[in-house]
């Protein structure tokens, strides 16, 4: 079980932002007594669900002239 401060860290943001993201229950948590503490498969979790993926493709350029990459 990671603290708030190793999520941060392993989540590259501040601590604020974890305590947002607690408060607003968009990460899973576990309370042991008084404390926060997180499950590193539920931080992985919430990093695949945060992923956006792309809706155009990609341009490739060649011999100065740009082309859509296959």
């Amino acid at each position: 079980m990671l603290t708030v401060e190793q999520a941060a860290q392993r989540l590259g943001t501040g601590v604020r932002f974890i305590r947002r993201l607690v408060a607003e229950r968009r990460i899973r948590f576990h309370k042991v007594g008084k404390y926060v503490r997180f499950d590193p498969a539920d931080l992985t979790d919430y990093i695949r669900q945060a992923r956006v993926e792309p809706i155009r493709p990609v341009l490739k350029y060649t011999k100065g002239e740009s082309r859509y990459a296959a």
